[in-house]
């Protein structure tokens, strides 16, 4: 069971899990800015936001943000009360902080149904929203107004809240041809997806009760579709890529529980915002190191040597932190790696900063995809 099916049958065992969703089109007519806002019938659909911050004082921050939502049914059948759910809205959102060596990572999950997590509606500026984790007064929301996104999250528990605005600094791009995003073999293993690859951020991070003021660059995808995955493909490495000559990068590889690579994509944005969509090959990565998780056990890469032959890349990345897992504590199963990187060149200058998620190691449940 796919683990947003999982999620869904343990809060809602009734939900039946057959059902009629659409499915990514290469057709699709897209809207913007519409399309920012959630879209019905799909299984899954998120906004994902990471990005590398500092602060006046000059300490340093990378953070991810995002909101899921999982579908329990294509539409609310028509008649039903509000109560009646047919998705559910999970967040995650994490800080890491090299400077105390610290990663803390939070999460809600909640049913789409009133005072507790939903959706907005164009042009309504709300995207999503949740109500904080327990013990936090308030509430977690991402917004859009006029070109810029901004999200707001706290959890008093953990320690850490972030309040950041984003505006594009390229414009909006396509992973693949029209936001086609093929995943594997079968027809449903797609997804509709762009990315703006770099948005000018600004805003505030606290820490235990003490604020700080950042400003730094963050990195936006945006994905919905329904069974993205075909059923032999166990998780994935995906990289995204910010080089200081303003060009992006953005690569995945989907395994198999042997490890093989089954599907893979790369997109290079030049400086003046072009897009080249190419295949990174069957050798463009190799894992330097491991590291090993004490809480979950799970053992992911650590380091990596990329090297692509048409765009004419070779580059190192190097996690700013080893312990970068986010791990659930409302699935204790699930648990991935998502962590800030600096990228070198072959002569180990630094030339960029990036992000990188590892999910499906061990025996970790993947997020929902």
């Amino acid at each position: 069971m796919i683990p947003e099916l999982a999620l869904a049958a343990a809060l809602l065992p009734a939900v039946t899990q057959e059902a009629d969703w659409k499915i990514a089109d290469p057709d699709y007519q897209w809207q913007f800015p519409q399309d920012h806002w959630a879209h019905s019938g799909y299984r899954t659909e998120w906004w994902y936001f990471t990005g590398h911050l500092e602060s006046s004082e000059g300490r340093r921050f990378g953070y991810q943000f995002t909101f899921f939502k999982i579908g329990l049914l294509p539409n609310r059948p028509d008649g039903a009360s509000q109560w009646n759910a047919a998705n559910l809205v999970m967040g995650h959102a994490s800080i890491t902080d090299p400077e105390s060596g610290q990663h803390r990572f939070s999460e809600v999950v909640h049913r789409e149904v009133p005072f507790l997590a939903g959706f907005g509606t164009f042009p309504d500026t709300l995207l999503a929203w949740s109500q904080a984790p327990a013990g936090t007064d308030g509430r977690w929301e991402l917004s859009f107004e006029e070109s810029g996104f901004a999200l707001d999250m706290r959890d008093d528990r953990r320690g850490f809240s972030l309040s950041l605005q984003t505006e594009p600094d390229k414009p909006r791009i396509f992973q693949g041809p029209n936001g086609f995003s093929r995943k594997g073999a079968g027809e449903s293993a797609a997804s509709q997806y762009y990315s703006y690859s770099r948005l000018k951020t600004a805003g505030t991070v606290t820490l235990d009760g003490v604020s700080y003021s950042v400003q730094g660059t963050s990195w936006m995808d945006k994905e919905f579709g329904s069974d993205q995955l075909d059923d032999e493909q166990v998780g994935w490495d995906w990289f995204s890529l910010q080089l200081d000559d303003r060009r992006e990068v953005m690569l995945f590889s989907l395994r198999d529980e042997e490890g093989e690579i089954h599907s893979r994509a790369g997109t290079l944005v030049a400086a003046d915002g072009s897009v080249q969509w190419f295949d990174p090959g069957n050798q463009w990565l190799r894992a330097l190191s491991s590291w090993e998780s004490e809480k979950s056990g799970v053992e992911y890469p650590s380091g990596w040597r990329i090297r692509l032959e048409e765009p004419g890349l070779s580059l190192e990345l190097r996690p700013v932190m080893a312990n970068q897992e986010n791990r659930s504590s409302i699935l204790p199963d699930m648990a991935y790696w998502e962590g800030a990187v600096d990228v070198f060149d072959d002569a180990g200058n630094t030339i960029g900063r990036g992000y990188v998620e590892l999910t499906g190691y061990g025996d970790a449940m993947r997020p929902g995809i």
